[in-house]
């Protein structure tokens, strides 16, 4: 039911969405450049690889000693704008249809952080992750990862169809309200390194 669901909600969204799809991809080309998508290796269903795409937010600009600059000169006015509301996320609906990713689940995030994880926080690879999830809607980027892995697991123990649906609607009212989108004091989100260790390096 669920994979249905995926399928059905993500190519209508793409049909629909189309003409936004397209006008951003040309922003995207004009104000930051090629590529257009930023396509990075996330961990899927039981942390099994797989490559998340989204529109680029940021630029590749480095420094003498060709080290990329720190995100909050990277990140462009405009890649401001495509994450205030969620516009650079639309690419992920690919990944739905590939089965990669479903509408609702955990946030995938980076490899690095798998082995750092808890067996209690591991948890949360035991379903595919999604595109917006319990976590989203209860703070985002606002809240902790202690507090976000604890959201994720407890999605995982009490998934339903109607909390998928709740989620659902409460992504559209987070969007539409621009709730959580950074960490107060970054420009992105604090690297995860572990429960207990915590540094600043954001990532797109």
């Amino acid at each position: 039911m669920k994979r249905f669901i995926d399928l059905l909600v993500a190519a209508t969204l793409l049909v629909i969405l189309l003409p936004i799809l397209i006008v951003v991809a040309l922003l995207v080309k004009v104000k930051i450049g090629s590529p257009i998508l930023f396509k990075q290796q996330r961990p899927g269903l039981y942390s099994k690889p797989f490559y998340l795409y989204k529109f680029r937010t940021m630029t590749d600009d480095k420094d003498s000693d060709g080290q990329l600059l720190p995100d909050y000169i990277r990140l462009t006015d405009f890649g401001k704008f495509l994450r205030k509301y969620s516009l650079d996320e639309l690419p992920q609906l690919i990944n739905v249809l590939k089965g990669e990713v479903s509408l609702i689940g955990p946030r995938p995030l980076l490899m690095e952080y798998v082995p750092l994880y808890s067996d209690q926080q591991l948890v949360r690879q035991n379903v595919k992750p999604g595109i917006t999830g319990w976590a989203q809607v209860n703070g985002r980027n606002a809240i902790t990862w202690e507090e976000k892995f604890e959201l994720d697991v407890w999605y995982v123990h009490n998934q339903t169809f109607f909390l998928d649906m709740k989620i659902l609607m409460l992504t559209v009212f987070k969007v539409i309200k621009s709730e959580g989108i950074n960490q107060q004091g970054n420009a992105t989100v604090e690297r995860f390194k572990g429960s207990n260790f915590l540094i600043r390096e954001g990532y797109e």
